[in-house]
């Protein structure tokens, strides 16, 4: 009978409820656990990036500490992020240079590469590049003194590769 005696009690307290006698505390909405967003990838030193120059460059008149303009010639990724695109400027600056010479002797050039541009942020590189002109190997084998060595020449899509000096971030 205890079963019986207690119904009625819960009954009158829930009809008090519904009245006004008593309010619940509010309690809020279950919310889904928070997801936080993924931390971009970011690219390590020392990472190795393809660099293309843009136009042609040859030995023919350059001198030492000019610049010129390259590109990165793939996608950069890291962890299945793009973190350089491919086409980001990149500058490289001559830091050494011979001319041709007589008797076959090739011009060569030597190239630095300075910075890449990714997301209007430019970035340090690191490494170089040697350019070799083709020898005149019948020149040097004779001797002549009337024929010379050819330019250094780096041409548009050749591929040469730099490093990165800093870590970069992804977007």
């Amino acid at each position: 009978m205890k079963a019986q005696s207690t119904l009625p009690a819960i009954a009158l307290a829930l009809v008090g409820m519904s009245a006004g006698a008593q309010q619940m505390p509010a309690v809020a909405p279950a919310t889904a656990p928070s997801i936080s967003a993924p931390t971009p990838a970011t690219l390590p030193m020392d990472t190795i990036i393809q660099v293309t120059p843009t136009e042609e460059i040859s030995s023919i008149k350059m001198k030492e500490g000019d610049s010129y303009m390259l590109q990165v010639a793939t996608d950069v990724t890291y962890n299945g992020v793009v973190i350089i695109p491919r086409g980001a400027p990149v500058k490289g600056t001559i830091t050494w240079r011979t001319g041709k010479g007589i008797g076959g002797k090739s011009a060569k050039f030597e190239m630095t590469f300075n910075t890449v541009t990714v997301r209007g942020q430019q970035y340090a590189l690191k490494g170089k590049h040697r350019q070799e002109g083709r020898g005149n190997t019948v020149a040097a084998l004779l001797g002549s003194m009337f024929i010379s060595g050819r330019s250094a020449i780096m041409t548009s899509g050749q591929i040469v590769t730099a490093f990165t000096a800093v870590p970069i971030p992804g977007a």
